[in-house]
């Protein structure tokens, strides 16, 4: 449809291109997130103000100040930013600035909704092996070996197809294995399961982005069959042959259908005219090991974990053993993966495996504190792969003190370069716009997000946000750069892709390369436009941008850039739904305070001498509540037949920790108490008692730390198990029934703990919106006043007050 009108628009050619647009995310904007477009001018104007205007009605919801002028950008004489942050209210809206208009658009928390699970699409698209959209399968020859010690027959069909050719490369392939993993254990709630393992319809019971990543780790598998064999790369550019669907396997390389499998041997390769610059094995071995490792957590209690555990720990001395890069090897033409960097994928590798390797991930954090092209204005393609140092997130979530500060200044210090440039330009461009410049822009803006969350400091946020925008038309060429997303938004019609240029079929969810400087695309081999140009007006010395089959350079999708976009798209959709919570932490400790709606939680470690007053009380109120008990009480025989019951009437059971530990120090919240080996025990221990009572730990998400106490550290520790810490609402006094006379001023009665209750109901900002009332099974036997005798009025009142009753397990995001 876009190359039609542009050919009806190209028949006028005495019509104007206007002089003023707008740029906008197409996607949309969350209520409570940085909300930006651009306003840019061919002229030299001005702008002083500009209006948000509802779309149904056409009222003036919110006027401002334009800021300050921008200056010139690209193909504009003058810009400048359009900020309605502080514009809430959900709804359809345009913006208007002097006589233009955007495009419409929604503010909304549901923006980003199944959007992570959208470009997952284009990654089943890109399977080898059997391919679910396809319905068929291609290269099942793969393949012959290369450089190494062997001469027989290697079995490596799987994997993805690492763009609109068919090479396969471990290095790509690795880092989308493990964005996928990180999405699923970071976001668990975000993605849906409507899929089986091949790709084809039918649920599985495992969320479909994990069993996407399952395929990229069964295929690295096949790619590290032993201790002392590891491969990089299927095929090379003899297969730039012309385009054809993958299915159609071909004889390129003078063994039948059989591609070569290169051997990961640490010395320069090329098998023709040209040569890589490899210096060892770590960057690849890194890669392996951070997979295995990361897959280990999300599969636990399996024997695939357990091979997995294995291979991390092999992979990881493999690497140990040659240090240097391992980059992928080029052929007949110049252009290969020019990776440069090594000691960041070791850090990842370190940082996984656990303790006993933290300080030698310390050791390679401080080889490259900032990655090397943050800041610059070129690099070779894919020099500083893969973009960010991963690992510096990975460790810091490990560990506390100076080198947890020293970590997160790290990022810092790359992000402000990126800065220094990006405050110079409307759009806050600060990514270099060399080959697969949309790739850096994601990766960047997830350094961001790291840093935030790490943090706590916002003063990047838009900066982070913008990059976002960038890829969804808040661009000069005011297109997004995803295909199909969103579904009636200006997204490539014509990407250099097979399955669109020779069957037309979508490739739904496909991030394309973005633009580059006009002097890389200048002096590119083989690239010819096939097509008039729809952007030509957008066009400038600076950057190009062509929706074209014709350009590769461009407009090519990649798998690991999509799968480096999913991760950040999940992210989005999390924050999304998350902006009316409270995070403390990294533990939610209140729910959507934009919903009625509250969850009642009750804890047990020594006592359970209410847990039949409790559950009469919820039974007759018809409330489902949620329910968190160390290994202590779940194994205590007394409480046994009343666990089971409140299991079997549908109320949430969760752990609270095995043995009670104290995991920081009450005075000093960054000091752990705990090793991370410590933890996991204790809380696996906990879940396996669990498990032997009956209960499906399979579907158990969150869960309350002993003492309510934690840090960030407890937190990633948790978020790798799959676990969401969650807590009481502080303010609310719940908490307090566990006092008793002989504490003294610390005391409170149940008749003051339901008035505090009450309190915050009545002068808080929100009421009990989204609130997490915490109520112990049982108290001390001097505590005479048990408040969950008091539970029946005090459930009674908050109904009366509307509020809806919901388990903490289905408000957790």
């Amino acid at each position: 449809m876009k190359k039609l009108l542009l050919l009806v628009i190209t028949a006028f050619i005495s019509l104007p291109v206007l002089a003023d647009v707008i740029r906008i995310n197409q996607l949309g904007y969350p209520p409570h997130g940085s909300k930006v477009a651009v306003w840019c001018s061919k002229e030299q104007d001005t702008l002083k103000y500009f209006e948000l205007v509802d779309a149904t009605s056409g009222d003036v919801m919110f006027k401002s100040k334009a800021m300050r002028a921008a200056g010139a950008y690209g193909p504009f004489r003058q810009t400048s930013r359009l900020d309605f942050s502080s514009f809430h209210t959900p709804g359809q809206y345009y913006l208007r600035a002097g006589s233009t208009t955007s495009p419409t658009f929604s503010i909304s928390d549901t923006v980003y909704k199944g959007t992570a699970d959208f470009c997952l699409r284009y990654m089943r698209q890109q399977r080898s092996g059997f391919n679910p959209f396809l319905r068929d399968s291609c290269h099942t020859h793969d393949g012959f070996p290369v450089y190494g010690p062997d001469t027989t027959f290697v079995r490596v069909s799987g994997g993805w197809h690492d763009a609109s050719d068919y090479l396969q490369y471990v290095t790509t392939s690795a880092n989308a294995t493990w964005h996928l993993l990180a999405a699923a254990r970071d976001f668990p709630k975000v993605f849906s399961d409507s899929l089986q393992a091949n790709g084809l319809p039918g649920s599985n019971q495992l969320p479909d982005v994990l069993d996407e990543a399952k395929w990229g780790l069964d295929w690295l598998i096949k790619m590290n069959p032993g201790d002392d064999r590891m491969y990089n790369q299927v095929g090379d550019d003899r297969d730039h042959q012309g385009m054809r669907i993958p299915k159609q396997d071909t004889n390129f390389y003078g063994r039948g259908l059989e591609r070569p499998v290169y051997f990961c041997t640490g010395e320069p390769q090329g098998l023709l005219k040209y040569r890589n610059r490899a210096t060892g094995t770590a960057s690849t071995a890194g890669k392996f090991s951070s997979c295995f490792s990361l897959g280990q957590q999300l599969f636990a209690h399996s024997g695939y974990a357990d091979t997995l555990g294995h291979k991390a720990k092999a992979a990881y001395t493999f690497g140990m053993a040659k240090p240097g890069v391992c980059q992928t090897a080029p052929g007949r033409s110049p252009y290969f993966y020019e990776e440069d960097n090594w000691t960041d994928d070791m850090e990842l590798a370190a940082a996984h495996l656990g303790n006993n390797y933290l300080d030698t991930a310390w050791h390679f954090a401080l080889q490259e504190p900032v990655t090397p092209w943050l800041g610059k204005d070129t690099a070779r393609h894919y020099q500083w792969y893969p973009f960010i140092n991963q690992g510096h997130a990975e460790l810091a979530r490990q560990i506390s003190g100076a080198r947890k500060d020293t970590l997160i200044h790290y990022y810092k210090v790359g992000i402000e370069r990126v800065w220094q440039k990006a405050r110079l330009n409307a759009f806050y461009r600060g990514v270099p716009f060399i080959w697969c410049s949309n790739n850096l822009t994601v990766a960047f803006a997830i350094q961001c997000y790291w840093y935030r969350q790490l943090s706590g400091d916002d003063t990047y946020l838009q900066l982070e946000q913008a990059c976002f925008d960038w890829i969804f038309g808040c661009n000069p060429w005011g297109t997004s750069m995803v295909y199909g997303l969103p579904a009636n938004g200006d997204t490539p019609a014509d990407p250099h892709s097979s399955f669109t240029h020779l069957k037309q079929y979508p490739i739904d969810g496909g991030l394309v390369d973005g633009p580059v400087y006009t002097n890389i695309f200048k002096n590119l081999i083989g690239i010819q436009l096939q097509d008039a140009d729809e952007y030509a007006a957008f066009q400038s010395d600076l950057a190009v941008y062509h929706d074209d089959y014709g350009d590769y350079s461009t407009n090519e999708p990649t798998m690991d850039g999509t799968a480096v976009l999913i991760y950040l798209l999940a992210a989005q959709e999390n924050q999304a739904r998350r902006s009316g919570y409270t995070i403390t932490h990294g533990g939610i400790t209140r729910m959507d305070s934009t919903h009625q709606e509250i969850a009642l939680v009750f804890t047990g470690d020594e006592f359970g001498d209410g847990l039949s007053a409790i559950s009469k009380t919820l039974q007759q109120e018809k409330v489902k509540g949620s329910f968190f008990f160390t290994g202590n009480f779940y194994r205590n025989k007394a409480w046994q037949p009343a666990i089971r019951q409140l299991y079997k009437e549908g109320h949430y059971l969760g752990p609270h920790s095995d043995k009670h530990l104290l995991y920081c120090d009450w005075n000093k919240r960054d000091s752990l108490l705990v090793t991370k080996e410590q933890f996991l025990q204790d809380m696996n221990a906990n879940l396996d008692v669990m498990q032997q009572l009956g209960i499906d730990t399979a579907n158990v998400r969150c869960y309350i730390p002993p003492y309510e106490w934690w840090n960030d550290s407890i937190a990633g520790w948790s978020a790798g198990m799959g676990l969401q810490i969650v807590c009481f609402t502080p303010g609310t006094g719940s908490n307090a029934d566990y006092t008793y006379p002989e504490m003294g001023i610390r005391y409170k009665s149940s008749k003051a703990i339901v008035q505090s209750v009450k309190a915050f109901e009545k002068n808080k900002a929100g009421k009990l919106n989204g609130v997490i009332l915490l109520i112990h099974a049982g108290t001390d036997a001097r505590r005479k006043d048990k408040l969950y005798l008091q539970l029946h009025q005090l459930i009674n009142y908050l109904k009366q007050k509307g509020y809806r009753f919901r388990r903490v397990n289905d408000l957790v995001i």
